[in-house]
């Protein structure tokens, strides 16, 4: 699949011209340029979910059952015809794809983020949500090699507030709304030289640790 930013300019410019949602925009942009699958999600009002289930246990969090995943490679005609059957959709990614995450407490996120950018490690998309989490972007596999690595580390603290997800997750991006609490933003927007080919997650974890450890403290 080749990405150009032309084409990230084509997609955005399109989408004011016919007048397409921020959704629809962002949607054709993960499956497009980035080359990640994007499910329809649910969204939530007064504590009742989209999805019509009056137990849902995660309002507002959580992909639709019945509306299918956009495939990554989805064009923007594509997009806007998919996304038309279900307007008002967050945007949800599913997780151990084309990506991993690294979840850490928001703060101690953003302080591993200058950290890593002052190092000159490589860096992914990293994801802050309204409850006060960061997702760092990371290679597929990390989730299942993260106690291991960790532990190799010497971070086996079973207290530390660092998490993998890995497959069956999902992740609401940006500019979704997640469980009524507010939109999610980037940190760090995605960009050509690592939404594509996210990084090794023993790149980061030293770091991410590190730095969650002294949050506690």
């Amino acid at each position: 699949m080749g990405f150009t930013i032309g084409g990230i300019r084509e997609i955005r410019s399109g989408s004011r011209r016919r007048g397409r949602s921020s959704e629809c925009t962002a949607v054709a942009e993960f499956t497009g340029l980035w080359g990640w699958d994007v499910a329809p999600g649910a969204r939530t009002a007064a504590g009742t979910c989209s999805c019509g289930r009056a137990d849902c246990p995660a309002p507002g969090a959580h992909p639709l059952d019945f509306a299918p995943v956009v495939p990554a490679g989805a064009t923007l005609g594509e997009v806007t015809q998919a996304w038309g059957e279900f307007p008002g959709a967050a945007v949800m990614l599913p997780v151990g794809r084309a990506f991993d995450i690294i979840e850490v407490a928001e703060p101690a996120g953003r302080r591993a983020l200058v950290r890593l950018e002052r190092m000159g490690l490589p860096v992914g998309p990293v994801i802050a949500t309204p409850d006060g989490r960061a997702h760092f972007f990371v290679a597929p596999g990390a989730a299942a090699e993260l106690p291991d690595l960790l532990y190799r580390m010497g971070w086996d603290d079973a207290a530390l507030d660092l998490h993998g997800l890995g497959p069956g997750a999902y992740i609401t991006a940006p500019p979704s709304d997640r469980a009524g609490l507010g939109p999610v933003h980037w940190l760090r927007s995605p960009a050509l030289d690592s939404a594509t080919k996210p990084p090794a997650a023993r790149l980061l974890l030293g770091t991410l640790a590190y730095v969650a450890h002294r949050s506690r403290a």
